[in-house]
């Protein structure tokens, strides 16, 4: 199986370099800084389930370069979802597979508006991981998921294929015969640490017991739980409490990535992990205070980081 991970951050990453690690034909896209650091040394990963280092590592800035190939695991930020869907075009074959594991629930449609519904699957992943240094990932979490499946709820070849491959890395993996549901219980957790950790800039374990703010926690899980019931979306009659539980027995250093983004200045994934909250919500007439407010906390620092961006 021939491999592209179009995003070469935490996730992608950590994924590919277990994945190439197994010995599949993996290369990574990536740019600047990290991009020389991995054609120089490979890629080494620090992580909590074992340290390795991928030596050498294939990787490029220029998609055009790889050819077509039968997966791509997508994992850009996502507001460059629509640019890098139209840099990926010419690795595209008849039967290539592209598996978003971005943040939010729009990724799957975005991608496919660009290269055709019928490449894409969706997916959703539950991990910390992030750049430590140019060519250096670090994974902190004890969870590494991945849960993915064809958007229709079909369980497929090509779904099965992807299956065999992840579990040789060591993973958790799930297929799902209903994507959605995941990616909006996933929603209901990291809109959560991303929104609250943002506001806070504390780890999760300063700031998740604290009555006020469990209060907004609780608060901001049940506004994502209404927009998703709302929409049609089967969710689990639980899925705050599961979410509250999730949260609760995270390790306490962790900090979500959105929030990593905002306390550097960057530019953040706002618009998708607490915006989408609000815009849904006002389409279908669900009130969504809370996350009205810690949208509109948050809203003027990543302007600002966009002109410096």
């Amino acid at each position: 199986m021939k491999i592209a991970i179009f995003g070469t951050g935490g996730v992608g990453g950590y994924y590919g370099g277990l994945l190439a690690q197994k010995g599949y034909d993996v290369t990574f896209i990536a740019r600047g800084a990290h991009l020389k650091a991995i054609r120089g040394n490979g890629l080494q990963v620090k992580s909590i389930h074992g340290d390795f280092h991928v030596n050498p590592a294939q990787a490029t800035d220029d998609p055009a370069s790889v050819g077509t190939v039968d997966l791509v695991i997508f994992c850009p930020k996502t507001y460059h979802t629509d640019e890098a869907a139209r840099q990926m075009r010419p690795m595209i074959g008849d039967k290539t597979v592209v598996m978003s594991l971005q943040n939010g629930v729009d990724a799957a449609e975005r991608i496919g508006n660009v290269i055709g519904m019928e490449h894409v699957l969706g997916g959703v992943t539950q991990i910390s991981s992030a750049i430590e240094a140019p060519g250096v990932v670090k994974q902190v979490s004890q969870f590494r998921r991945i849960i993915f499946g064809e958007l229709d709820g079909s369980i497929t070849a090509r779904v099965g294929s992807i299956e065999t491959a992840l579990k040789e890395t060591g993973i958790a993996v799930e297929v799902s015969d209903d994507i959605l549901k995941a990616l909006w219980t996933k929603l209901v957790f990291i809109s959560a640490a991303s929104g609250l950790g943002s506001l806070t800039r504390l780890a999760m374990g300063e700031y998740r017991s604290v009555p006020e703010t469990r209060a907004m926690i609780t608060g901001l899980m049940k506004e994502v739980e209404a927009v998703a019931r709302a929409q049609g979306v089967r969710l689990d009659a639980d899925v705050v409490e599961k979410s509250l539980a999730f949260m609760d027995n995270a390790a306490p250093t962790i900090r979500a990535s959105m929030q990593l983004d905002v306390e550097a200045g960057r530019r953040s994934e706002i618009e998708s992990m607490i915006g989408v909250i609000g815009r849904k919500g006002r389409e279908l007439g669900v009130p969504t205070p809370a996350a009205d407010m810690i949208y509109a906390s948050l809203l003027p620092n990543d302007l600002k980081a966009r002109i410096l961006a």
